[in-house]
């Protein structure tokens, strides 16, 4: 590097990159995203894959939960897009949307277990990572 060019690698740089921690939440968050997306694509397909508990207290036909999860997917996707761009808004909005996509899938075990409790565990990491790095 030449005498008195300065390399900035902090947080005051400004070339469109996530610094570190913030571009490793922002993959997780778009995957989850992605996952959230194909669910709401099947629920609406109104696909086979899904079992359809008789009593539940959150029973919605599948096309419902299909569209609650590509809202909640997009919503996510727009998140970590956001967050891999260094945003201002994307830590709050990181921690929103995964706890929202959290809630949902959590209602939705019952449709799809597996599924549904693996998207959980990585919304589950992206909180426990977001909130760890909101306090600092």
């Amino acid at each position: 590097m030449p005498h008195g060019a300065r390399h900035e690698t902090g947080p005051d740089r400004d070339d469109g990159r996530a610094a570190g921690p913030l571009r490793y939440f922002g993959v997780p968050l778009l995957v989850s995203g992605v996952l959230s997306i194909l669910q709401g694509i099947t629920g609406i397909a109104e696909d086979r894959l899904y079992g359809v508990p008789r009593h539940y207290e959150y029973r919605f036909d599948l096309t419902s939960w299909g569209w609650i999860h590509l809202v909640v997917g997009v919503a996510l996707v727009v998140v970590g897009v956001g967050m891999l761009r260094s945003m201002s808004w994307g830590r709050a909005a990181g921690l929103t949307t995964a706890a929202i996509s959290l809630v949902t899938q959590f209602m939705f075990i019952p449709y799809y277990p597996l599924w549904s409790i693996s998207v959980m565990a990585l919304d589950l990491i992206i909180l426990w990572g977001l909130a760890r790095l909101a306090a600092f």
